[in-house]
Formats: C-alpha cells, structure tokens, sequence
C-alpha cells in the first residue's frame, strides 16, 4: 500500500478522562513521541481563582468573557451576564487539562491540524489583566472518523503552546465550549410576565386583538368579541401562560440598528398583569428562528393580599432588577415560545362546529 495512503493508528499509553483515546493520523511513518509529557498538565501554573478574563478570539470573532463582582459577563455584548455554571466549569476543566500525547511538527503539520491561522485562540488573564495562559486550538480528534466531522462532538484536540510552533499536543476534552459564539456563553433567562390580566397584540400591518380578564380565574373576553363568539379558553390561556415560559436564544450586538433588527416596524405586545406589572414587548425580524426583541417593564407591584401570595411576590420582586437589566439590551427570543402568543385573532375563538358539540 502508498505511503500516501497508509492511516497510522496511534493508541495513547496514557489513559485520561476514563479511557485510552485511539487517535488516527495521516503521515508516512512513525514520528517520535515525547513520552515524558504524558499526563502532564497542560497549563503548569494556571489556577482557577486568578482567573478574571477569559478571551477566545476565532478567525472573524472575539469574545471576551470578565470576572464583575460575582459573576460573568461578555464586554462584546456590553457587559451581558454569561451563564456562571457555564463559565465555571470552562474553567476548571481548563486547569486540569493534560497532555495525552505530543508531537513534533512542521509547517504544513500546522496547517493540516488547524494550528496556523485558522486556529481559536484561547488566553487567560488575571484581574490586573496581565495573561496568564495561552494556547491555539486546532482541528478535533476522533476515536474513529466520522460522517461530518464539523458537526461531530470529537474525543479530543490538537492544541499548540505559544512560543513553541515545533510541537503539537493531544488532549482528551474536545473543547466545545472554547468558542466565540455568544449564544454559547449567555445566562439564557429571560423575563417572565406571569399572571397576565390584559394582553394586546398589534401586527406591523395595524390589525390585532387584546384579551382580557378580571381576575386569576375568570373567563377571557376579546375587547371586540361578538355575541355570537366565543374565546377558546385553552388557546387564551396558552397565549399568555407563553410569556412566562420565556428564555433566551442570544443577545445582539449593542451597534444593532432598529433597521437590521426590525425592530423600527415590530410586532407590538403590551400586557398588564394581576400583580400591577406592565410590559410593552416588540417584535422584530427572525434571526434563524428567534426573533429580536426589545422590551420596557413598568408599573407598581401590588403587595400581598394574602399570606399565600406572599412568597410570589416576593420572588417576583427579586426578579425585577434583572428584568430591568434586560431592557437594556435587544434580545434574541426562540420563536417557538411566541408562537402561540401571535395567533391571529381568528385561532383565539372558538370554532362553530365545536360549540354546537
């Protein structure tokens, strides 16, 4: 068989993450293995609690995730909070990374594992904002090759040391989270509006209805609604119970413009609540499937009236200064948790055939 063609099956002698990786390689023979830095750390004096900046740059994007107060945020989405759990776990598996296997290479080494330009660069920095580590991140590793690598999670990957372009480490995490994508990295809750008293939907184009109900169990009536209508009470219900069942997709950049957003022609919402709450919610365009949307929360919270309310309002009330936070940025909402909040006024009654059942 060619040279050309032989796949030399390298199996790793150190056994991490619970299992030996089996990594396959593309070469005309055997290179030499520095045996002597198997197993060790890959960052030898990075600790988790110097940590105060984490910036992961790719070839079109930077993100840059910084310690404030007690948690994340991301500075390329004006101080958005990233997801805690998220970042804390980036980074201490970043500490207790080690070298599976290493390698020498050379130029065109480089460029076949995605260690030259087209590589993630990954730096840490302490609160000073001095690095405190540094290395590029190139193609995924795989126990076997799969159907589309691009899309495959990996059993590993080739990263390369600053300073040292002649050799070429193998870990067993594959690293996914290593990415500048935002969407990856936010805290993904988003506002709620429980407990809607009135809701008022208006399409861009003008039309719309508004729902609405005098207490917690009463029945919904549209503003218009005919003697001879009926609200579908399970459809209503669906529409605003939605709201409170809202999270998020991602964030937009700050520079985003109402004209790129849609958010200068949107899908309007304004709905009051049974606890004193007001939210008047816009719609833009749809990014893939969610769609911007930019929001104002206003309004006085009602106190308890009963022991039993006490409890929600006090959660609520804990809520509110993250909501007030939101409002400050356009977020991206999946469009599976509007859906049935933008019916058309048509779907809200009931149909005629049902009624006479």
């Amino acid at each position: 068989m060619s040279a050309r063609v032989v796949a030399i099956l390298v199996v790793l002698l150190a056994v991490l993450g619970g299992g030996a990786l089996l990594i396959q390689r593309e070469d005309s023979s055997r290179r030499p293995q520095n045996v002597s830095t198997l197993g060790q750390p890959l960052f030898k004096e990075l600790k988790a609690a110097d940590i105060a900046q984490i910036r992961i740059v790719e070839p079109k994007s930077t993100l840059t995730l910084s310690r404030k107060e007690d948690g994340w945020v991301i500075a390329e989405r004006d101080d958005f909070p990233a997801d805690f759990a998220k970042v804390r776990e980036f980074v201490v598996k970043a500490v207790s990374l080690k070298i599976a296997q290493s390698e020498p290479v050379g130029e065109k080494d480089r460029a076949r594992l995605n260690l030259d330009a087209s590589a993630t660069q990954l730096e840490f920095a302490g609160a000073d904002g001095k690095p405190l580590a540094k290395i590029l991140i190139g193609r995924k590793l795989f126990r076997s090759e799969p159907e589309n690598p691009e899309k495959a999670l990996g059993d590993g990957r080739f990263v390369m040391l600053p300073g040292d372009d002649k050799s070429a480490y193998m870990i067993s995490d594959p690293l996914l989270q290593a990415t500048a994508k935002s969407a990856e990295w936010i805290d993904k809750r988003a506002f709620q509006i429980e407990r809607v008293k009135t809701l008022e939907v208006r399409y861009s184009g003008g039309d719309g209805w508004r729902l609405e109900r005098a207490a917690d169990n009463a029945s919904w009536k549209l503003a218009d609604q005919r003697p001879s209508e009926k609200v579908d009470s399970s459809r209503a219900n669906a529409a605003t119970y939605s709201l409170s069942l809202l999270d998020l997709a991602d964030v937009a950049p700050k520079d985003a413009s109402p004209e790129a957003t849609g958010l200068d022609k949107p899908i309007r919402l304004n709905a009051t609540t049974l606890d004193g709450l007001s939210y008047m919610v816009r719609l833009g365009k749809l990014a893939g499937e969610s769609y911007y949307v930019s929001f104002e929360q206003g309004g006085t919270l009602a106190k308890a009236a009963k022991p039993d309310d006490a409890e929600r309002i006090k959660k609520i009330e804990e809520r509110l200064p993250k909501d007030k936070a939101l409002a400050q940025h356009v977020l991206l909402v999946p469009k599976a948790r509007l859906e049935d909040t933008l019916k058309k006024r048509a779907e809200l009654i009931e149909a005629q055939q049902a009624r006479k059942k």
